[in-house]
């Protein structure tokens, strides 16, 4: 496993890294103790790069994800949690957006309790871009602080960001004090609009997490999931793709992880699972040399959605981070 430095937070983090997401039930019941030993599955690999969020599974993935790094040495990873945006544990997509600090505060002691640490190395402040944008501006002026205060108490390392909206990673990256961001669906098979952030972040040193390899589930031969914005024609098209694949004796999912991750762009590039197997499958195959040739042509059969901004907004989104 290769480490890369993730900008100013200075931390050595694996080219590829966890999403826990999956470990909150989102996708479908897991089995809990299959899920603890796919986090120590994760760790035996190298990977020491995990992120979660309270609003996974409303509090269930970073329960789980705790459980799973109880018995783990502290120094075997970095963590991130991500703060500002609260679900529902009994109602899926019942979200609260609340960038406070007393807010922030409270959410992040709760977290550290759930996953049994007494520091985060990495707080994401979350999905700002939501509700129509009409929670960015609290963001901005009590969200990043109360982020840079915790960070100069020493109860965080490092201070992040995660969300979607394209015009406004531009003035987070320029007015927000981030070490780290958390990009979701912008490198991928079906869009490459990240590549636009790239230079403005190493001009300041903001080291760039990829998440989000196989389009929030599109590029999977598995369903889509409800939430996702896709209308009928477009989720026709993304089947299409799926058979095209197979027709070639190729892999949709395996393609779409080796294009995101085989890039030098990004300190490391983040995907989820709930089982051991599916990390055992992503880890043999991230390395593996793909037909350059062949993703061109299924670049040419995804034209109509390249680069298509998505109204996650408008459903969940919850899951669009990792995977």
């Amino acid at each position: 496993m290769k480490y890369n430095t993730l900008g100013k937070t200075n931390l050595k983090v694996s080219e590829i890294s966890f999403g826990a997401s999956a470990l909150g039930s989102v996708f479908k019941e897991i089995n809990e103790e299959e899920g603890i030993k796919t986090v120590h599955k994760v760790i035996e690999e190298g990977i020491n790069y995990i992120d979660v969020a309270p609003a996974y599974g409303g509090t269930v993935a970073e329960t789980v994800l705790g459980k799973g790094l109880k018995d783990i040495k502290r120094d075997k990873y970095s963590i991130s949690t991500k703060a500002g945006k609260y679900t529902n544990p009994d109602a899926y997509g019942d979200d609260t957006f609340d960038y406070s600090e007393k807010t922030i505060r409270n959410g992040l002691e709760q977290s550290m309790k759930r996953l049994e640490v007494d520091y985060i190395d990495i707080v994401h402040l979350h999905d700002f871009d939501y509700c129509r944008g009409s929670v960015a501006d609290e963001a901005f002026a009590t969200g990043f602080p109360t982020l840079q205060k915790l960070k100069d108490e020493k109860i965080i390392g490092s201070i992040g960001a995660g969300i979607y909206d394209m015009n406004l990673w531009k003035r987070v990256i320029k007015e927000a004090p981030v070490d780290a961001i958390l990009l979701h669906n912008h490198y991928s098979l079906i869009d490459t609009r990240a590549l636009e952030l790239v230079d403005s972040c190493n001009e300041k040193n903001i080291g760039i997490i990829n998440a989000s390899p196989f389009g929030s589930g599109v590029l999977t031969p598995g369903p889509i999931a409800d939430w996702h914005p896709a209308n009928l024609k477009e989720r026709e098209l993304f089947a299409k793709a799926v058979k095209y694949c197979e027709e070639n004796k190729h892999h949709i999912s395996s393609l779409a992880f080796q294009f995101s991750t085989q890039q030098n762009h990004f300190a490391t590039t983040l995907f989820s699972s709930s089982n051991r197997k599916s990390v055992e499958r992503n880890i043999n195959t991230f390395n593996e040399p793909y037909d350059i040739d062949f993703v061109k042509s299924l670049q040419t059969l995804f034209s109509d959605v390249m680069n298509k901004q998505w109204d996650y907004d408008a459903g969940s989104g919850l899951l669009a981070e990792n995977n």
